[in-house]
């Protein structure tokens, strides 16, 4: 960005040196890689690291994929996270950074009705050293994004995102860090794509700069004229391009990618050609735990480890939860109403069908009558689960957890050809090989029709059927389509798909349709259907990581 621009002979200068040391830079990485356990180090500094929050205050249950099945177990809670910082640093006294990696203020009904505040005491309170907004952040617009963050007083970077008009950053793009003469630099970078990922209008007067020669130019020069010993890209982009990045040459300066966005659980860091790679799940679940050694100054080797936020190891830290506590109050007697009960766990953290998805649109496709109901593919939402043989209850909390935004819902009707073109194009959003096209990385759901598809074929060519009401669908027929309104998008759009015909915005919204319908329906029962398959992903597929080994457990 112009605030870095600098002499110009003073830059190829610098450059120069380098591309130099660029080779030996990577011969050093290798080493260090195949190095994991030093124990003779002089300087040990513990990085901590959260990301995907999601304004998830409390305890809940969540999801591992253990055995070949699914298992559910109680984790996370800012109190408790509490608890472990604190532990952390007296383990490593005045030698510990924390850093958030984004979306902290946005995925609950608590934060999405307070427009995010319930989180700034909290957070500002937790010990925070660097923290950087995520695609989510916009979702108040810029004013109350900015106020939030500020107020958590420490520092908030990010060097992509800025006002539009006057084109002054956001924020600062990099922080730094020293201990016992190690300078560590930390730079932000949320999603380019920000205003294609979520609805336009939330980050209206906010412009994103990509990732690209620009950005090399700024990092580089940060590692020198800085005098860095290792430079950190605290990224929200998701884990393939993530895991691109770390080979990009953008990188090359860069020692570690401390990623975030796609809600993985990176239990061993993903080596790149220049810098390695973590994220460390969502809703405060877990916590990645970086620890690198140095001796006489110079890094020789880190080790990475995954940490449970387990209850019953970390019990809640008590002057955080009574700021949780206090920051509820005002909005828990409406979020803890009941408004209906489920006999099977609703969960969402599979690639391609979901209980939680199929709940919801076949609420939506009840409500309308339309003959195909569609959502955005998201593994937002704790699970909820079932216990003692009895039905469990579902919370109007529970409700903005699974669906975070609550719009109108929007209907319309489209050409068989169309929906196919559509979802082709979806399809590649999640599963492309080339991780820079990648959206997310989950498949959108639906209600009302079922999809046979290859994730592995090529654009435009991964669907093998698509059947509705027992028919194959036909290019030339229209079909009747909900989704939700996208504010800022044109108004014959439904969901990304454009150009749908006689459009109409209905006078209630989905969360309406949703409670309208379990009041109905309880105690529901979604399951996996088949609703969409692959046979190359098969049933219980949670993450499509290409040229990686990384596995979601």
């Amino acid at each position: 960005m112009k605030n870095y621009n600098k002499n110009i002979l003073k830059t190829v200068f610098l450059l120069g040196i380098l591309a130099i040391t660029a080779s030996c830079k990577s011969e050093k990485k290798n080493q260090i890689a195949d190095d994991n356990t030093t124990k003779g180090d002089t300087l040990r500094i513990t990085i901590l690291q959260t990301a995907d929050i999601h304004g998830q205050l409390d305890t809940h249950p969540e999801l591992f994929w253990e055995n070949d099945k699914i298992e559910f177990k109680n984790r996370g809670g800012l109190a408790n996270i509490k608890t472990l910082f604190d532990r952390e640093r007296e383990a490593n006294p005045n030698k510990t950074i924390i850093v958030d990696g984004g979306d902290l203020i946005q995925g609950s009904g608590y934060a999405a009705l307070s427009e995010g505040k319930v989180m700034q005491d909290v957070i500002k309170n937790m010990g925070y050293d660097v923290i950087i907004p995520g695609n989510w952040e916009v979702v108040y617009g810029k004013d109350m994004m900015l106020e939030i963050m500020k107020g958590y007083e420490t520092d908030v970077i990010v060097q992509n995102m800025f006002d539009d008009k006057s084109e002054d950053p956001l924020f600062p793009a990099y922080s730094i860090k020293e201990i016992n003469g190690v300078r560590l630099g930390f730079v932000g970078i949320n999603d380019p794509d920000v205003p294609v990922r979520q609805n336009p209008i939330f980050s209206e007067g906010i412009g994103f700069s990509g990732l690209d020669a620009e950005l090399k130019k700024m990092v580089d020069d940060i590692k020198v004229n800085e005098n860095i010993d290792v430079l950190f890209l605290v990224t929200h982009i998701g884990i393939f391009k993530q895991v691109e990045l770390a080979s990009n040459p953008i990188a090359e300066h860069a020692d570690y990618v401390l990623g975030n966005d796609t809600h993985e659980r990176v239990r061993e860091m993903i080596q790149g050609t220049y810098a390695k790679v973590t994220e460390p799940g969502a809703f405060g679940s877990f916590v990645g735990k970086l620890t690198l050694h140095f001796v006489d100054g110079k890094l020789v080797g880190d080790d990475y480890d995954l940490i449970d936020v387990d209850p019953e190891i970390y019990p809640a830290d008590e002057k955080i939860q009574a700021l949780v506590d206090q920051a509820k109050a005002p909005y828990k007697d409406n979020l803890e109403t009941i408004i209906g009960y489920t006999n099977t766990p609703i969960y969402r953290y599979l690639t391609v069908e979901n209980p939680m998805d199929n709940m919801i649109t076949d609420a939506a496709r009840w409500k309308t009558g339309a003959d195909i109901s569609i959502s955005n593919g998201f593994r937002f939402g704790n699970p909820i689960v079932p216990a003692d043989g009895r039905p469990a209850p579902i919370t109007r909390a529970n409700l903005w957890n699974l669906l975070p935004v609550n719009e109108p819902v929007k209907t319309g009707k489209a050409t068989g050809k169309q929906i196919k073109d559509w979802l082709e194009k979806e399809m590649h959003n999640a599963f492309s090989q080339n991780p820079t096209e990648r959206f997310g990385g989950w498949l959108v759901r639906f209600s009302g029709m079922e999809v046979d598809f290859n994730s592995q074929n090529d654009k435009g060519e991964r669907i093998s059927s698509i059947t509705v009401k027992g028919e194959p669908m036909q290019d030339d027929e229209y079909y009747t389509i909900s989704a939700c309104v996208r504010p800022g998008d044109p108004i014959d759009n439904l969901c990304r798909m454009a150009n749908v015909k006689d459009v109409e915005v209905k006078d209630y919204t989905i969360h309406e349709a949703v409670e309208e319908y379990l009041k109905k329906h309880s105690p529901v029962s979604p399951t996996l259907e088949g609703r969409a398959y692959c046979e190359y992903l098969g049933e219980y597929s949670f993450s499509t990581v290409p040229q990686t080994d990384y596995e979601f457990h």
